[in-house]
């Protein structure tokens, strides 16, 4: 079998590499939500949405992934206030991954404030 080709049995399930649709919820410390587009490759993450780019990483085993990013604005939101604005922003995160998606619990310190946070990500298209 060559690699990509999935798994065989007895095998461990991996992240899918290719780009994921996610939805996230900031809970905790400051209340919003974002909707943008991810890159899972190898585990590298890129991606972004309207105001914000991600850069970061992730490992995963058993069903289980964990990984870290770092958040940075790239537009300026005129007349609205955005959570993350104006700082690069720290998170981790962890969480199930499984055939076609994931979801994670994780955390992001902005400034002084930690905000908790919920995402599902949903795999558009395999790589």
């Amino acid at each position: 079998m060559s690699a990509g080709d999935g798994p065989e049995t007895g095998e461990e399930a991996k992240v899918v590499n290719g780009l994921y649709i996610f939805d996230i919820e900031m809970r905790d410390g400051k209340r919003g939500q974002a909707r943008g587009v991810v890159v899972l490759c190898e585990g590298r993450i890129m991606g972004g949405d309207s105001y914000f780019y991600y850069t970061g990483s992730y490992t995963f085993r058993g069903g289980k992934w964990r990984g870290d990013m770092i958040v940075n604005q790239h537009t300026e939101a005129v007349g609205k206030t955005l959570a993350f604005g104006g700082r690069e922003v720290t998170c981790g995160f962890s969480g199930d991954y499984f055939p076609g998606g994931a979801e994670v619990e994780g955390m992001a310190l902005v400034g002084k404030t930690s905000v908790t946070f919920t995402a599902r990500l949903t795999l558009k298209d395999a790589m």
